[in-house]
């Protein structure tokens, strides 16, 4: 196909990368660890760990792994940490200990923790000591034999009661430390490990470095299999587009709040950053949004990644327009749609365009980027270097340039397949190696790829398709709106009809003064037909915001 795309490119990247430089995730870091060893790589609550105390910290829990747990290369290792520095040293010591990581929602029910660890079969967890109450209920019923405690003041020299305490008790609403009988603590395995031997494996792009479970947003959650050469690639891919406008002459400094346990965190900010010798910052709770501004105040950042409701909810914290923007360069907004609201609201306070990407679990994640130095243009961006992307109809057919369609992608990031669900990768893998997203698109003539929405969002009125995004986006533009989220309600007339979940920040706006401003930007069919006051919307632990809860929700009004 043509890569009409190409031409769009900014000046600086290139259509392809080499992913072949790096054998596995483990040499790319071990090669920063080395060359970066006297600089900060990833700061929590104002305690630091250089690239040389990660390299030493991680060569012994993987030692340790290997010695007193048996880990063989391509065993399964739990991680349930939120952003603390222990979990970069858990992560890349299993991964040098030549395991494979299965990242672990700390906020996970005692079904939804079952599920993962039956399925993936891991062994071995390390977690939060405030989330072992969770595992207690389910440990029984799965493979896991060793368990490796922590807590968020572990390894920053905190006394207990102090702020620590206090965030987690945020984080976990007062849930106190649980301690599991015959568990370790983390500091202790790092200790002995310092007197252990790393015994190095061969890895290779064929290996597997994560299996990162889906969202499980609609249905059964599924382990995307995602090999070192995934991950390498994405890497590179995400490098090749972010170096091309954010300083060489400096060592920057990411802002991470979203979990690192997430696929987009994990690449975009743990190991993208880590390459290029930057540090990382890591908020532990970013749900306490005037604790995250006050430590925003800390930094002359460079670079946040976050999803549109972070941005929008950083815009109406106090004090957030007084931070210390003038080093940032790029604002990385994926996840769900950024909202054309937010994009220019962020601008007009930061001085940073929003620049909008996106991807999927499946794709490592990154697929497609904006330019980051081009105004917010509502599109997801153009495929990224080594990347195709096709537009297909029901049939797998791909479709002329500008008709909508599946949004199908090929790359060197997409997945191996679901772990032990050949029929489920079935489903999605397309001959010569396409994989469909589920999003439904189309692409102009320059290469600029527009989602309309997800095929299970879609709401059918008559026989009309409406697409949730345009309607939460018009709705967002109302002054007395915070957020918003439409989905379908079956209607005896239309089949299905328009529903709008409100977060007001005018106590006194009515339903009435919503669908009349609607009514001023969408058709008569997309103008919502019921509105829903609430004080907040159900949101994933990463912020995306669960439309298939509100769609049951609105079926029992």
């Amino acid at each position: 196909m043509s890569k009409i795309w190409l031409s769009s490119y900014p000046t600086g990247v290139p259509a392809e990368i080499e992913p072949r430089r790096y054998s596995s995730v483990t040499h790319m870091a071990e090669q920063c660890f080395t060359e970066f060893a006297d600089r900060p790589a990833y700061i929590q609550m104002g305690r630091q760990i250089t690239y040389g105390d990660l390299d030493r910290r991680s060569k012994a829990f993987g030692a340790w792994l290997q010695h007193r747990t048996g880990l063989k290369r391509g065993d399964r290792v739990a991680i349930m940490l939120p952003n603390v520095l222990q979990y970069p040293i858990a992560l890349f010591g299993v991964l040098r200990a030549g395991g494979t990581v299965v990242n672990t929602n700390p906020l996970y029910t005692a079904r939804e923790l079952e599920h993962q660890l039956k399925d993936s079969g891991a062994e071995t967890i390390v977690i939060l000591e405030n989330f072992a109450h969770v595992l207690q209920e389910v440990i029984e019923r799965t493979s896991v034999r060793t368990v490796i405690l922590t807590s968020v003041g572990e390894l920053l020299g905190f006394p207990k009661g102090n702020i620590v305490d206090f965030v987690v008790r945020r984080i976990r609403k007062g849930v106190p430390a649980f301690e599991l009988p015959g568990a370790l603590r983390f500091s202790e395995t790092l200790r002995e490990g310092q007197g252990l031997e790393l015994v190095r494996h061969p890895l290779t792009h064929d290996d597997l470095a994560f299996l990162q479970y889906t969202g499980g947003t609609t249905g059964v959650s599924k382990g995307a299999m995602l090999s070192h050469g995934n991950m390498v690639s994405n890497v590179l891919q995400s490098s090749a587009w972010t170096e091309a406008v954010l300083p060489r002459d400096e060592v920057g400094i990411a802002i991470t709040a979203l979990p690192l346990y997430h696929i987009f965190a994990l690449t975009a900010n743990c190991i993208l950053f880590l390459r290029l010798g930057w540090t990382n910052v890591l908020i532990t709770n970013p749900r306490d949004f005037p604790g995250f501004v006050a430590e925003l105040k800390k930094y002359k950042f460079t670079y946040i990644s976050g999803v549109n409701t972070l941005f929008n909810a950083l815009l109406h914290t106090p004090g957030f327009d007084q931070v210390d923007f003038s080093k940032l360069r790029c604002t990385l907004g994926g996840g769900m749609a950024v909202q054309r609201a937010v994009a220019e609201r962020w601008k007009q306070v930061t001085g940073c365009i929003l620049t909008q990407a996106w991807g999927l679990t499946e794709t490592s994640p990154a697929a497609c980027i904006n330019p980051i130095d081009v105004d917010f243009n509502d599109s997801i961006g153009l495929p990224i270097s080594s990347t195709e992307i096709g537009i297909a109809d029901d049939d797998g057919k791909m479709l002329p340039v500008g008709e909508v369609g599946e949004i199908c992608v090929r790359g060197p990031q997409v997945m191996k397949g679901y772990y032990n669900r050949p029929e489920e990768t079935a489903k999605v893998m397309l001959p010569d190696g396409w994989l469909r997203t589920g999003d439904v698109g189309r692409m102009d003539d320059r290469g600029f790829v527009y989602i309309e929405d997800r095929k299970k969002d879609m709401i059918n009125v008559s026989g009309f398709n409406v697409y949730p995004n345009e309607v939460e986006s018009v709705a967002v533009t109302h002054p007395g709106v915070l957020e918003a989220a439409a989905v379908a309600k079956s209607d005896e007339r239309s089949g299905e009809a328009v529903a709008l979940f409100v977060v007001r920040k005018d106590p006194h706006l009515t339903e009435e003064q919503i669908i009349e401003h609607c009514r001023g930007s969408l058709t008569g069919y997309k103008v919502p037909r019921y509105v829903y006051f609430r004080n907040e919307l159900p949101k994933t632990n990463v912020g995306k915001i669960l439309r298939r809860a509100l769609r049951d929700e609105a079926q029992a009004l």
